[in-house]
């Protein structure tokens, strides 16, 4: 009955259990069948040979079957070997008990207690003898010895302590010294570039991995940022992150997320050799590792938008320059031209028809016109004068009235702030007010301004189709509008849903602006 429940209570332990306990439990249980198969065996040897006295203490009068002593010899020989072989592997190769911090302690304890006698033995007893006082105690020597082990002591335990970190955890460090290399090395400075790279390294050499990745979170995927040993190897370098879930990354044995101050910033994963398994020592300080990972990861993830942004501002300071040397190039220019052509023309005519003259003189002053109102035009495409002039809710309101869809304002409060902070909120009003007429389908929009906690919000809402943000990837027009806002220390949000319209939001500080605008006006 012991035999049976020890049985199932093994089973139930085995299917409760995940990772190195059920490696730990895997070998206990093949012990454990090995010697239910040779008791079975030995039962049908001994019946079999007719030896019912076989299970008897008392020997009988009957002789056995030739194998049953030999098979009873091996189920004694399991038991009595195998139990012990297969706890000792449990605990050395799958590390039960955690046994590999108390065989660090035994050795260096144990190769200090032997240094120490060594010392004292050799000096006490071996000088002592050489001298002619081995027989009886020497206080000089004795504190000779003293003085030896408490100046050798420290390098001693030091060199103690490598040999044996090398003993247990063989070309790794402990997990002690790979956390505090982790904070040393990511406290110096180093380059953007190898700061993910050196992390990698440290988690591969920390752990025995064959591989170690950091997987870096960029807008609405997982990139993976670096890896040890460099390689182009292992999953795919990009991969799909919807909803800030983590995506499960093929051909790695774990993977733990990153995370600071509730956002996901990334992953670090480990992959071991095909003859290593994964322990939990190895899991615990992947863990500990990504808990302090995450302001660096943090920091590497705001320097790389911070790069894309540059990279972004450049490319649309280069764009807006040639868009307007094109347009005083094909509009304002070749009307100068034209007037000029034409004066020549008028001052020739001047003597001969006075009346054409007169017509000339008209038509040069109508074409005049047109071309101040060019030149106006393109004025307002660099900054509004009506924005400069009557401030945000009047330019707005001009903007509104062009509309081709219906667009209601609502800026009750609104004084003056300053330029950039108008002109940030004026410009991505007006790329969302363009975005609805293009793409929207929408009967009306809604344009509001308000004042909060010292922040300029405004928010333009409409009634049309609405996207997923999660399934489309921001165009041109979103992008400017998020950096001109990220600019100023502000935030955009986009909310929509498909048949529900599209709300974009957006803050930008302007208190402390508008203090500094007051205080630097002259009096």
């Amino acid at each position: 009955v012991a035999s049976a429940l020890a049985i199932f209570a093994l089973r139930y332990r085995y299917k409760r259990s995940t990772g190195d306990q059920r490696q730990q439990i895997r070998w206990l249980a093949f012990v454990g069948v090995v010697a239910l198969v040779l008791f079975i065996l030995f039962v049908v040897t001994a019946i079999v040979g007719g030896d019912q006295d076989a299970f008897d203490p008392e020997p009988g009068t009957g002789q056995p079957f030739p194998y049953a002593d030999f098979v009873l010899g091996l189920l004694a020989l399991t038991v009595a070997l195998g139990i012990p072989i297969a706890t000792a592997t449990a605990i050395l190769r799958h590390r039960l008990y955690d046994i590999d911090v108390v065989i660090n302690k035994t050795v260096v304890y144990g190769a200090l207690a032997g240094f120490i006698t060594l010392v004292y033995v050799g000096i006490v007893v071996g000088i002592g003898t050489a001298i002619g006082q081995g027989d009886r105690p020497n206080l000089g020597l004795s504190i000779l010895a003293t003085a030896i082990v408490a100046v050798a002591f420290q390098p001693v335990r030091e060199r103690v302590q490598r040999f044996a970190n090398r003993l247990v955890y063989g070309k790794r460090a402990t997990p002690y010294e790979v956390l505090s290399h982790f904070g040393e090395r990511m406290a110096s400075t180093f380059a953007t570039e190898d700061l993910l790279p050196r992390m990698a390294q440290i988690l591969a050499e920390g752990t025995g991995a064959a591989r170690s990745e950091v997987w870096l979170k960029v807008g609405a995927e997982l990139r993976r940022a670096a890896s040890w040993p460099e390689s182009n190897g292992g999953a795919s370098g990009v991969l799909p992150l919807p909803d800030d879930e983590l995506p499960a990354i093929a051909g790695v044995d774990r993977t733990v997320p990153v995370h600071h101050q509730g956002e996901l910033l990334g992953a670090l994963t480990l992959t071991k050799s095909r003859v290593e398994a994964l322990t939990l020592s190895d899991v615990k300080l992947l863990e500990d590792l990504a808990s302090q990972a995450g302001l660096v990861l943090r920091n590497v993830k705001l320097i790389e938008e911070l790069r894309a942004s540059r990279q972004r501002l450049v490319a649309a300071q280069d764009e807006e320059r040639r868009r307007i040397e094109r347009n005083i190039h094909d509009g304002a220019q070749q009307q100068l031209v034209a007037l000029n052509v034409k004066l020549g023309l008028t001052k020739t005519l001047l003597r001969k028809d006075a009346h054409k003259t007169q017509q000339m003189i008209e038509q040069l002053q109508a074409e005049t016109v047109d071309t101040l109102e060019n030149l106006r035009d393109l004025a307002r495409g660099i900054y509004p004068p009506l924005l400069a002039d009557k401030g945000l809710v009047a330019a707005l309101e001009a903007q509104a009235r062009k509309a081709s869809v219906p667009v209601e304002l609502q800026a009750n409060g609104i004084g003056r702030f300053a330029k950039e902070a108008e002109a940030a909120v004026y410009f991505c009003a007006l790329e969302a007010l363009q975005n609805i007429a293009k793409y929207a389908n929408a009967s009306r929009a809604v344009v509001r301004l308000t004042q909060e906690d010292g922040d300029l919000v405004f928010e333009v809402q409409d009634d049309g189709e609405g996207f997923d943000p999660a399934a489309v990837k921001p165009g041109s027009g979103l992008t400017n509008m998020t950096d001109r806002i990220e600019a100023l220390g502000g935030t955009l949000l986009i909310d929509s849903t498909p048949a529900a319209g599209t709300t974009v939001k957006g803050s930008v500080p302007v208190v402390a602006r508008a203090q500094d605008r007051e205080l630097e006006t002259p009096r």
